[in-house]
């Protein structure tokens, strides 16, 4: 995963998580016009991840199992 710099955020449509809530904390994705992926959390805007589609996919697949499980 890499950092995006340089790239003006209103280049991308962004789209908050389902999961997130009203307020701090909320996960945005956006597509970029090269067909990546862009992801941002709401608490730092200007910090924009550009995952690879292989580690993004391996990723939700671990949280979609429960991976990890939480600590007793």
């Amino acid at each position: 995963m890499r950092a995006v710099r340089g790239v003006a955020m209103s280049a991308f449509l962004w789209q908050k998580s389902s999961y997130s809530h009203q307020g701090a904390n909320c996960l945005n994705i956006a597509a970029s016009n090269d067909g990546t992926l862009r992801l941002r959390e709401s608490d730092t805007p200007d910090v924009v991840l550009a995952p690879a589609a292989r580690s993004l996919g391996a990723l939700l697949r671990a949280i979609k199992s429960g991976w990890p499980l939480p600590v007793p």
